[in-house]
């Protein structure tokens, strides 16, 4: 009875109030006419369309729970295949037990994203968009969700969409001249391409620009806490977390490896790494962590440097320093609440970066914490508008591919070569576009972005 309806439960695998299972494909409405008993003895596939029924789900004579059936019959519905969800209690065995029942009855399981792969290839949503669901389901913060949605709606496909518009239509004058040229005339053209050409690439360049900002807001900053030991770092990332994650001692160089920790501060991710304390040292272990903290620190999106102002700075202080200068990077003047031996003026000598008071210990200062990270890399606010950002690498690396080809029709257009070196680089810039919404994308780029996905989704 083997059909290309698929099924999967789309709820977590945990104990809870209710369970879905949702079935898609041409028999969807059948199947579940084999295994649901409606109160009113009616059949599911004489009834309208997005309405819910009441019934028990069978197999054979036994009874396996009492639900609630959701019938959307295509193309309304997710996949744009007729569409069954099979509201259940939540219990772990009660869900795969009606999976199992539904697989036996004709569907067969569905695949990672196979839900959203079918919305995707029968046309409702397009490859951007598709991949905005997986990011709905992952968002961490008040922008990545916002972002996320604005993306599901379609703010990225338009956008792109309208760009390809303009290149699309360029391409085509440019052929239509060339295999016309009595009629069509390409005097002065060059000139008028560059123009247009010039236009695209300050839209693509917008959307770019945002890229990085689009990244961290979503995945978080990459943030290393570094200083010498025993200044404080471990006591820093234990009131970020809001729990004891690193060992406390006054013991200098406790902390021999580095403890990876997400926070969320007001809505700024911080991917926060504490390492061990920068010295010189014999001891084996201590020196690998040492050359961790360092490696750490060079591939950062930002660096806390924690010195503590109670004792004065060495040549430890002075190393770490060094490798400051060129980072975004923040000084955090520790242990405010006792006596300064080291000053904002001792440190400025050095290195020339943001600093703020503050005490681990009392927990002070973490709101001019958060106003300077908010500062340094968002230009003093953390905004939700309607800006469309660009948070998906893939996106970003097709956009960088379409920006070289555009640049390549400059080139060509003042080197005075032939218009057909116009339409092939402009081709190029088009079909990179066309990655991003899945319109020019290999299968196996297509299956590799739906497996990892969540099951059911």
């Amino acid at each position: 009875m083997g059909t290309d309806t698929i099924a999967a439960i789309a709820t977590a695998m945990t104990s809870s109030g209710i369970g879905i299972v949702r079935i898609s494909g041409d028999e969807a409405v059948s199947i579940t006419d084999r295994i649901f008993e409606m109160k009113n003895q009616k059949k599911l596939e004489d009834m309208p369309t997005h309405t819910i029924h009441y019934g028990h789900i069978h197999d054979g004579d036994e009874v396996i729970d009492e639900v609630m059936v959701v019938l959307m019959r295509g193309p309304k519905s997710y996949t744009r295949e007729d569409t069954v969800e099979i509201d259940c209690h939540g219990g772990v065995y009660v869900m795969k037990r009606i999976l199992e029942t539904v697989i036996k009855y004709g569907a067969r399981p569905a695949e990672p994203g196979e839900f959203t792969k079918r919305a995707f290839l029968n046309g409702r949503i397009d490859l951007s968009q598709a991949e905005s669901v997986i990011d709905v389901i992952n968002s961490k913060n008040e922008f990545a969700l916002k972002s996320s949605l604005s993306q599901l709606s379609g703010s990225v496909s338009e956008k792109i969409k309208e760009i390809r518009g303009n290149v699309l239509h360029e391409i085509a004058f440019i052929e239509s001249a060339l295999d016309d040229p009595e009629h069509i005339s390409l005097d002065g053209y060059p000139e008028k391409l560059s123009g247009i050409v010039s236009d695209v690439i300050k839209k693509i360049d917008k959307l770019l620009a945002n890229s990085d900002n689009g990244k961290m807001l979503k995945e978080g900053i990459s943030t290393v806490i570094v200083g010498k030991p025993n200044a404080g770092k471990s006591s820093l990332l234990n009131f970020l977390v809001g729990e004891e994650k690193a060992i406390v001692t006054d013991i200098a160089g406790t902390t021999r490896d580095v403890l990876e920790e997400q926070i969320n501060l007001n809505g700024i991710l911080l991917n926060i790494i504490d390492t061990a304390g920068i010295r010189d040292t014999e001891d084996v272990v201590e020196k690998i962590g040492v050359e961790r903290a360092k490696k750490y620190l060079n591939n950062a999106d930002l660096v806390i440097y924690v010195v503590d102002t109670s004792t004065a700075l060495d040549e430890n202080d002075h190393e770490i320093m060094e490798l400051l200068k060129d980072r975004h990077a923040i000084v955090l003047l520790n242990k405010s609440d006792l006596s300064p031996v080291t000053t904002v003026e001792d440190i400025r000598k050095h290195l020339d970066k943001k600093m703020i008071s503050i005490s681990a210990k009392e927990q002070t200062g973490m709101d001019d914490l958060e106003e300077t990270i908010k500062e340094m890399f968002f230009s003093g606010e953390v905004t939700f508008n309607d800006e469309v950002y660009i948070t998906n690498i893939r996106h970003k690396t097709s956009l960088q591919e379409a920006l070289r080809s555009l640049h390549l029709v400059l080139q060509s257009i003042a080197d005075d070569m032939p218009e057909d070196f116009y339409s092939i680089d402009l081709m190029n810039a088009y079909e990179e576009l066309g990655n991003i919404i899945g319109e020019s994308v290999e299968d196996d780029l297509v299956n590799e972005i739906f497996s990892k996905f969540c099951m059911g989704k």
